[in-house]
This record gives C-alpha cells, sequence and structure tokens, in this order.
C-alpha cells in the first residue's frame, strides 16, 4: 500500500513540475494577447483618429491613433489592456473624444502595427515614447492625463509616478499583477517565477497627479479588493467609482464615463492645453 502512494504521489508530483514549467516557459504567451491584424481607425468606425508612428529608444515602431484636443482640453494619453487592440476600444475612445478632449492611445509593441516583444519593461519605454509624442506635439503636463485599463493601469501608474501628469484615471486596476496570478493560480509559486508583475503598489504613493479609480463590483479577472487596496495607497486628491453589478472594465459604460469626465473637469481646466 505504501509503495502504491508513493507511486501515485511521485505521479502527481512529477504532473505538477511539468505544469510549472509549462507555465514558466509560456507565461507572456500567457500574459498578452496581441490582436496581430491590422485595423484603421476609420475600419474600426473611428475616423477622426490619426495614425502616427513613434520609435522607441531601443529601436521598435510603435502606431498610435490621435485626436488633437479642442479649445483648451485635455489630452488622454490610453493605455490599453492585455487583449485585442486599439480598434477594440474604437467605441470608447469615440465616446471619450465626444467632447473635443485628445486622444493618444498607443498599440504597444508586438501589438497591431507595432514591431517588438511584449515585456514590462518594454512596455513602460514604450509610455515613455507616448508621453514624449505628446509634449512634442505641444501639449503641456497639466493637460495630459495617464488613462490605463486593466493591464495597462499598471504602465499609467509607472509613467505618472515618473513624469508629470495633470490625472491619472485607472479602469479595473490592481495592486501587482503578481497579486492577482498568485490568488488566481494560488497552487503555483507566482512570486518565484513571474517575470512581468507590474507592482502598482510600490509606485503609487509617487503620483502626486490626482487619481481617480473605476471599478466592476462583479469583476471576475481583476477582483475589486485588488482596486480597494491600490486606492488606500494613493495620495489625495482621489476618488473611486465602484459600479454595482459591473463587470471588468467599466470606464467606458454610460453610467460611469460621464462621472469620470465630471470628476476631470474640476482638476484639469479647459484652456492653453497646447504651447505655443
Amino acid at each position: 500500500m505504501l509503495k502504491i502512494i508513493g507511486i501515485i504521489l511521485a505521479v502527481l508530483g512529477g504532473l505538477y513540475l511539468i505544469a510549472l514549467l509549462a507555465i514558466v516557459l509560456m507565461q507572456r504567451s500567457l500574459m498578452y494577447f496581441p490582436m496581430q491584424k491590422t485595423v484603421s481607425p476609420v475600419e474600426a468606425g473611428f475616423p477622426k483618429a490619426q495614425v502616427l508612428s513613434l520609435q522607441t529608444s531601443d529601436g521598435q515602431s510603435l502606431i498610435t491613433w490621435y485626436v488633437p484636443a479642442e479649445n483648451g482640453k485635455p489630452l488622454f494619453l490610453y493605455f490599453h489592456g492585455n487583449g485585442g487592440g486599439l480598434s477594440d476600444r474604437a467605441e470608447r475612445f469615440a465616446n471619450m473624444t465626444a467632447g473635443g478632449d485628445g486622444l493618444l492611445a498607443i498599440s504597444y509593441r508586438s501589438y497591431f502595427g507595432s514591431t517588438g516583444k511584449a515585456t514590462e519593461a518594454g512596455l513602460h519605454i514604450d509610455a515613455d515614447t507616448a508621453y514624449a509624442e505628446a509634449l512634442k506635439l505641444g501639449y503641456k503636463p497639466d493637460h495630459i492625463v495617464a488613462v490605463g485599463e486593466s493591464l495597462g493601469t499598471g504602465v499609467a501608474v509607472a509613467l505618472a509616478a515618473q513624469k508629470p501628469v495633470a490625472a491619472v484615471i485607472l479602469d479595473s486596476p490592481y495592486t501587482s499583477t503578481l497579486d492577482v496570478a498568485a490568488e488566481t493560480y494560488w497552487m503555483f509559486p507566482a512570486w518565484l517565477v513571474m517575470l512581468d508583475q507590474y507592482h502598482s503598489d510600490n509606485l503609487i504613493d509617487r503620483v502626486h497627479a490626482p487619481v481617480l479609480i473605476v471599478h466592476g463590483e462583479n469583476d471576475g479577472i481583476i477582483p475589486l479588493h485588488f482596486a480597494k487596496a491600490l486606492f488606500a495607497m494613493a495620495n489625495e486628491p482621489k476618488a473611486f467609482i465602484e459600479v454595482p453589478a459591473g463587470g471588468h472594465m467599466v470606464l467606458g459604460r454610460p453610467d460611469v464615463l460621464p462621472r469620470a469626465m465630471q470628476w476631470l473637469e474640476r482638476y484639469v481646466p479647459s484652456q492653453h492645453a497646447r504651447a505655443g
């Protein structure tokens, strides 16, 4: 009997190690789901966006969608989540810019139209590149609003921790992707093997711009308690919009976006958005 138990434990142990090895080797393909087919703004139903091509400091080429701000409105520097591409956010972008606000949304490296391979370090370089482009276009830091959704909230927080921005809006954020992975894949030592950990919890206290967090009550991908923990770490002024029965990524909802825009108006006046 003991021999049989030993064999069973050995088999289970072997299967566990195989599963762990597979996760270690495939973790970035499990984390990033880039849309490969390039879709133009016109094809996506967002014709007012221009397509810009940016060059990163490490030699990659990034596609961005740009809508100039009107009448001194702010520019949304937008960092999307880990799945799909810019075209999936066309309706959200259209609603965000309907009142004259500007938009500069980057397609991360390896996502449609952009070169390279997605990594945490790489996405931070992409964010720096987009910020530099916003300055080059003539926008002042006090009219640049960093907006992140899901995975992109970690990119937005890291940028705002090192660059001056007018405000930060986070849709479905987390303390770190390590925390989310550790809760989801509790049976594996995520802390030991995870490469891209996006520690917003270690950076949010360096953000001194106003912070707005929006999160769905029933988010099954990044549970609400992660957003509440990050909110507790953030500096004032800050605000939290909890969406009852809301799922993952709720900023674009018709009952949420107007509230977010109203909050933003308190901190970003609509004049002198661009230098010159």
